[in-house]
């Protein structure tokens, strides 16, 4: 599962990599037609690779399935006219990653990643829970003298 998917390049990787089937969500149109493009081109768009238009707190709100990955690369900030609240990646995080956490599999894995330099992972929401910070191996070499470029947590129970 991909949300916020942008592109959806995480997704052809994934793909790429031997995944069976994903789920890619984002709630914008142009991105969701780029991200149609970026699988079509890669030769990964069919049935089992689906593309859904949609908020990621309401297409996680309204789910049942179980997923293995689960991939969250929000934006630091976003106004959706279908959800009317904002998000803020600050203020928001704790109830998306809940969210996703209860469509995560018992074995599986969530990768929530940043870019908010500010931002400051809530690690007292998630006791119980395997929070390992993946931030100094996720940074590439391109980006070596910034590494603040992004942040990136992997969760698992």
């Amino acid at each position: 599962l991909n949300l916020f998917s942008y592109t959806a390049s995480a997704t052809v990787y994934a793909a790429a990599g031997g995944a069976a089937a994903s789920v890619s969500v984002d709630n914008s149109n142009t991105y969701s037609a780029w991200a149609r493009d970026n699988l079509s081109l890669n030769g990964i768009f069919d049935e089992e690779h689906k593309l859904i238009r949609d908020e990621a707190r309401l297409f996680l709100t309204h789910q049942t399935e179980k997923y293995d990955l689960i991939f969250i690369d929000p934006p630091t900030f976003s106004r959706s006219k279908r959800f009317k609240n904002t998000f803020q990646v600050q203020r928001d995080h704790v109830e998306l990653i809940e969210l996703a956490l209860s469509r995560l599999s018992p074995d599986g894995i969530l990768l929530f990643s940043t870019n908010f330099k500010k931002f400051k992972l809530d690690y007292d929401a998630f006791k119980g829970l395997a929070v390992k910070d993946l931030t100094a191996v996720s940074v590439p070499e391109d980006y070596s003298r910034n590494k603040k470029i992004h942040q990136l947590w992997k969760i698992t129970r």
